[in-house]
């Protein structure tokens, strides 16, 4: 049964990333395992705010992707925090996450640049 689940919920990111047309559904599968990832970081069992989220997204680009996550990151059509953020409330909107009261899309606007954690601040032969 959770193998039906898990294809749905790629069918409709794909459908998603398609209407949408701004960025690859890729981009849309890493957001989900940064948000794993940030509930892990952060214990928490369901929401973690917008920030969180960019910490975990920033965690795992650097685990996964190293220097080269800007890289990847632009491939798939995101090319700062605003367009995670972008996705999110997509995501929302089609009802595959859910929001607060107090969650808003200007918490993932310049959050970070892309050059400074990816690349500037990046530590070469470190564990993230």
């Amino acid at each position: 049964m959770e193998s039906e689940s898990r294809t749905s919920a790629m069918k409709q990111l794909c459908e998603i990333a398609q209407e949408d047309g701004r960025y690859s559904v890729d981009s849309y599968v890493f957001l989900f395992e940064a948000l794993r990832f940030a509930q892990a970081k952060f214990q928490k069992k369901k929401h973690v705010s917008g920030k969180e989220l960019l910490e975990g997204i920033r965690g795992l680009a650097l685990e996964k992707f190293g220097p080269m996550s800007k890289n990847v990151f632009e491939h798939w059509g995101v090319r700062s925090t605003d367009d995670f953020g972008e996705m999110v409330f997509l995501l929302v909107k089609d009802g595959l996450l859910s929001k607060t009261d107090t969650d808003d899309i200007e918490d993932f606007h310049e959050v970070y640049s892309f050059d400074e954690v990816f690349i500037k601040d990046y530590k070469y032969g470190s564990k993230v």
